[in-house]
């Protein structure tokens, strides 16, 4: 069997500048550190410079550029393929490294691998398009704080006097509902989401009417068993006054404190990657914006193990109509 070379370490690198400061010659310094002479000697002619003598922290530096073979996506052509048809489907990089571990049974990418695979195309090819992979596409990060007027609500009650299993995503049956507005056009959307599945519903409705929300939000969970609604949290916003007329609980946020519906906060920030601010809105059909929805629904999310919204709400619709089925028979 050949032998197998170990690299110097810092240590050893720090060791080798102070000895040949000391003028030792290359032998003692391989006697010292157990190295043979000819690695001591290639690693002086290396990284010897010509204003400063050895350095070692250069040096450390420069073995480790010597071995860097590039990014794993690089290097591997399909992981690349894989990974960037997923982001172009709207899944974020730690969706997509999440959704792969589960597919495969192992790890194959963490998702800052790919962050960084991201900002490393972009500094190289000098194109801003590539920002167009990761989630909302945003040049910073974080959150802006909006002041609106609040319009008063007739028996409303407070989010703090919700019952504790609807602040709890582990019951089903509770949602957070808003309205996702443009910069041009009448129309808007109406989106609902379920907080245990995560399940999104949107409807494309002319206008803010207080009347059209409720009666869209009435057909919506018409459709739906009484056990999977239960509660409804929204905002202020005074499209949301005729919440007594619907078959749930209504229960509202602080004044300027959408935070605290974060859930549909967060899927509204994921719509606007396919439909921006900008977006024309009387042009949509419900029709896109159903396909869209299909979208959001069938990506897998970190928060449920990586399964995806219509998975785990279909299995909570399977559930309740088993439990139907049964009671019916017994009956």
């Amino acid at each position: 069997m050949g032998r197998r070379y170990k690299q110097l370490s810092l240590e050893e690198r720090c060791t080798i500048a102070r000895l040949h400061e000391d003028g030792q010659s290359i032998r003692q310094i391989a006697a010292s550190l157990g190295r043979s002479a000819s690695s001591i000697a290639r690693e002086l002619r290396r990284n010897t410079l010509k204003t400063k003598g050895y350095d070692p922290a250069y040096a450390w530096q420069q073995s480790r550029a010597r071995r860097w073979k590039g990014s794993r996506m690089e290097r591997q052509p399909a992981l690349r393929d894989a990974v960037l048809r997923r982001l172009a489907m709207g899944y974020s990089p730690e969706q997509v490294a999440g959704r792969l571990t589960l597919e495969q049974g192992k790890p194959l990418i963490s998702h800052e691998s790919i962050y960084r695979f991201i900002a490393a195309q972009i500094r190289r090819t000098n194109e801003g398009a590539w920002r167009h992979y990761l989630p909302q596409a945003r040049n910073k990060r974080g959150y802006r704080r909006r002041k609106g007027k609040t319009c008063p609500i007739p028996s409303r009650v407070s989010l703090h006097d919700r019952p504790p299993e609807a602040a709890d995503r582990q019951h089903k049956g509770h949602w957070e509902a808003d309205l996702m507005s443009f910069a041009t056009g009448s129309h808007v959307l109406l989106v609902a989401q379920e907080r245990h599945s995560r399940l999104l519903v949107a409807i494309l409705q002319q206008g803010k009417n207080a009347a059209i929300v409720a009666e869209n939000l009435n057909d919506l969970f018409a459709t739906l068993p009484e056990a999977l609604r239960k509660t409804i949290t929204f905002d202020n916003g005074g499209e949301f006054a005729r919440h007594q007329s619907l078959p749930l609980r209504a229960f509202f946020c602080d004044p300027h404190s959408p935070w605290q519906k974060g859930g549909i906060e967060n899927a509204i920030g994921r719509m606007r990657r396919f439909l921006p601010r900008s977006t024309k809105a009387d042009t949509l059909r419900q029709s896109q914006v159903s396909e869209i929805t299909r979208i959001y629904n069938h990506t897998p999310r970190k928060c449920l193990d990586f399964k995806t919204p219509a998975e785990v709400f279909l299995q909570q619709l399977l559930h309740f109509k088993c439990e139907s089925t049964l009671r019916l028979r017994s009956g």
